[in-house]
Order: C-alpha cells, then sequence, then structure tokens
C-alpha cells in the first residue's frame, strides 16, 4: 500500500465498517430506530447523568443546538427525561429513563453480538492484527479530539 493512500483507505474503513453495523443492527429494531447520534447521547446520559446539554455537546463533538435537536427527539421517545439545573435556571440536566438503559443494553449487546460473529470468522492472525491495531486507532481517535476546535 502506498503510504499516501493510508489515510483515505482507513477513513473508507472505519466508515464503512460503522455503516454496515448500524444497517445489521437496526434491522428488527421497532420504528423509530435510534440514530447514532442519539445512541452515544444516550450512553453518555447513562454514563454521566444530570450532565448538561453544553457539557454533552462539547463530549459528542456536537453543536449545543444539534444536542438540543437529539434531546428533544429522545424526550418524545421517553428515552431521556430533563431537570432544570439548581445552579443554573436556563440550563437543563439530563437523565436518562428506563426505557433508555433497556433500549442501550439491548443495542450494547446485539452490537457486541454483531462484532463477535464477525471477528470470529477471522483468521487467527486477523484477530491478532486487529488487536495490534487497537492502540493505534485510540491514538488516532485521541489526536483528532485533540484538534477538535473548541
Amino acid at each position: 500500500m502506498a503510504a499516501g493512500s493510508l489515510p483515505d483507505e482507513l477513513a473508507g474503513v472505519l466508515s464503512g465498517i460503522q455503516r454496515m453495523a448500524r444497517r445489521r443492527l437496526w434491522h428488527g429494531l421497532p420504528v423509530p430506530r435510534p440514530r447514532g447520534a442519539q445512541v452515544e447521547l444516550m450512553r453518555l446520559v447513562t454514563t454521566r447523568p444530570g450532565i448538561g446539554v453544553s457539557a454533552a455537546a462539547r463530549e459528542l463533538c456536537l453543536a449545543a443546538n444539534t444536542v438540543s435537536t437529539l434531546v428533544n427527539q429522545l424526550m418524545s421517545a421517553g428515552l431521556l427525561r430533563r431537570e432544570a439545573d439548581p445552579g443554573d435556571g436556563r440550563a437543563v440536566l439530563l437523565f436518562p429513563t428506563p426505557s433508555c438503559g433497556e433500549r442501550l443494553r439491548d443495542w450494547d449487546a446485539r452490537r457486541a453480538a454483531l462484532f463477535r460473529d464477525h471477528v470470529r470468522e477471522l483468521t487467527d492472525e486477523d484477530r491478532a492484527a486487529l488487536a495490534a491495531a487497537l492502540p493505534a486507532l485510540r491514538r488516532l481517535a485521541a489526536s483528532m479530539r485533540a484538534a477538535e476546535p473548541v
């Protein structure tokens, strides 16, 4: 592989894997199916209950108005609830509902099974290569996050 093609090939493979995984995960789910950013926000609010919209936007590298739209969608679906921030009357804090936890556990179990099944089909050498690449991929993600405009 030519050195100049690595970034393009990596970007294409990663986005293709993500797109295929999402399509497989959506299959059989009730409509409306959660979109990627919705699942990311649900996961963030579940791990950090009480997070504010601005903090969630920074964490997810999204615009605050995009997160507000996602919050409204997830509230309408009964997956998130918001409460006024006692320290700032203009801000809200986000909390998962029990339905959010159930949907996220189901999504995570389906995602784990999907990847487990497909990784299992690879050769030992391919699995070892993927495992060896994980630290570099984590560093790439951290580098991209650090370069994110504030």
